[in-house]
């Protein structure tokens, strides 16, 4: 853990709880988009632009202000080579695009649909906190990260620093729906949580696709699913955001995958944008000293002639 993140739930003292999340398990996602309408309902959040988008069965595209759920389709033919292995993604690449352009191409076993209902990550290292300069973003007692809309001032530093593209804005007053530009993603239904309550996604999911509970015992879960999986043939399987050495500390929501990240539109090997920070002003400090230095010693030189 973090010292930030310590320091964040340390600081309710009594009140602290342990630190719960979400563990989504992909291979049984059916893209129904229950977690979606139920995320929708409870926390009342806008209606978005719902459109066929020409590449996807998927209607949202992703994560913003008024999405908070978001439910990716990966339309994925994967041929089979000669031996029966799956090719590489290059080679599918490669074949996809002869698809496209009308070429045939082997049907059986060669198409799937990856489905996965991405969500905020509510990292260890949480750099949409980090920057914020009202103090609008917070670490609940849960370990969990939420906005305060009524701190919240619209200033939109949250939204380049974190590096899954999950905060969004809701557009000002003078582009129409009476709209204030302040920042809006997942709370993790933390209104629920202090009833001892499940989040509405989790609750709605009809596959357990979407897991809540404490983080320990869902990151044990979890390893024994992916066990579970090489065992049964699906070499592919692999955990995303459950280790606590990777760039963000490891996520407060982790998902099992069945292919590399990138093919569902994340961040293969993601970073705490502010990770380097103390460095970089540590280095300005010691530039700002020297430059100090030498302009003091020049104006000493000038006195002395």
């Amino acid at each position: 853990m973090s010292d930030l993140y310590d320091l964040g739930v340390r600081s309710y003292g009594p009140g602290q709880e342990g630190r719960v999340g979400f563990f989504t398990d992909t291979s049984i996602c059916i893209g129904c988009k229950a977690c979606e309408v139920a995320c929708k309902e409870w926390n009342q959040i806008p209606a978005d632009e719902l459109r066929h988008r020409g590449f996807s069965m998927d209607n949202t595209g992703g994560l913003d202000a008024d999405t908070w759920r978001h439910v990716a389709f990966v339309e994925q033919r994967k041929p089979l080579g000669a031996d029966g292995d799956l090719l590489s993604l290059v080679a599918q690449a490669s074949l996809n695009t002869l698809a496209d352009e009308g070429a045939p191409i082997q049907e059986d076993g060669s198409f799937r649909w990856l489905m996965s209902s991405d969500v905020c990550k509510h990292c260890t290292n949480a750099a949409c906190l980090e920057v914020c300069p009202t103090g609008a973003l917070f670490r609940t007692e849960f370990g969990t990260v939420v906005v305060q809309e009524d701190i919240c001032n619209g200033c939109g530093y949250c939204i380049p620093a974190c590096p899954f593209g999950v905060l969004g804005q809701r557009g000002t007053a003078a582009e129409g729906g009476g709209r204030d530009g302040r920042a809006w993603k997942c709370t993790l239904c933390y209104d629920r949580l202090k009833d001892d309550r499940e989040p509405a996604c989790a609750k709605a999911c009809p596959t357990d696709s979407i897991q809540f509970g404490p983080l320990d015992e869902l990151r044990e879960r979890a390893n024994a699913r992916v066990s579970a999986l090489h065992a049964a043939g699906e070499p592919g399987a692999q955990l995303y955001l459950a280790d606590e050495d990777d760039g963000i500390g490891g996520g407060g929501a982790f998902f099992l995958l069945l292919d590399e990240p990138e093919v569902y539109g994340l961040p293969p090997d993601p970073l705490d944008t502010t990770h380097d920070l103390p460095e970089t002003w540590k280095a300005v400090g010691v530039a700002a000293g020297i430059m100090l230095a030498a302009v003091l010693a020049s104006f000493g030189g000038a006195r002395n002639r």
